[in-house]
């Protein structure tokens, strides 16, 4: 790849791997194809969600109320989670076997106590810049591949807020596992799509 382009990883964490707050079903089968695909990119950032305890969007700080319900915030519906990636916890540490040594940023999200962030580059109120962009855009980046967990929220909003923020962006399908809630895969790959998110596999990529 050349160095327009950067591999963007998302929340491969233990919160969201088999036994995490979060469990995405398979999702520790991203982390082997996730390094097989690295090696081609000389730019590559990490996300890692880093929620405090106290949390808008988890269930356990919402009396009578049950994961994965929906609820009304000041910026609009958002789904209760379990407890999961609290920070300073081992759930919150990027996987043990990821072999990225070249990544040169992590960029934390989900830090703010009242408001949600799925996206590496906005959180859900849509006005909070985690700074992205703007750190790629200042080293010249124009395109980026996505993988990580899990692929229909946080692997979803970050593409299609790549998209609006004029970079070039495709998802690495097989990088990626969904939580697949009522739907919302196939929502996301709507959305992404529409948006002009390509979709290719680690083969192919590897064999371009």
């Amino acid at each position: 790849m050349n160095s327009n382009t950067a591999l963007l990883i998302v929340d491969v964490q233990y919160g969201f791997m088999p036994g995490g707050g979060l469990a995405v079903a398979d999702g520790d089968a991203v982390v082997p194809v996730i390094n097989r695909v690295a090696s081609l990119f000389k730019n590559a950032v990490f996300t890692q969600d880093w929620h405090p305890a106290n949390h808008v969007s988890f269930s356990s700080n919402h009396p009578g109320r049950q994961p994965f319900e929906t609820i009304s915030l000041h910026y609009g519906e958002q789904i209760l989670w379990p407890t999961h990636c609290v920070q300073g916890t081992r759930d919150a540490d990027l996987h043990d076997d990821l072999l990225v040594p070249q990544a040169q940023l992590i960029i934390r999200k989900g830090f703010h106590r009242d408001v949600d962030s799925y996206s590496a580059f906005m959180e859900a109120d849509r006005k909070t810049s985690t700074g992205l962009a703007a750190y790629l855009k200042a080293r010249g980046i124009t395109s980026v591949y996505l993988c990580g967990l899990a692929t229909d929220y946080c692997v979803a909003w970050s593409a299609l807020d790549a998209r609006s923020a004029g970079f070039e962006a495709a998802v690495i399908e097989d990088a990626c596992r969904a939580i697949d809630l009522n739907g919302s895969l196939q929502k996301a790959w709507h959305a992404m799509t529409e948006a002009g998110v390509g979709r290719i596999t680690s083969a192919q990529l590897l064999a371009s």
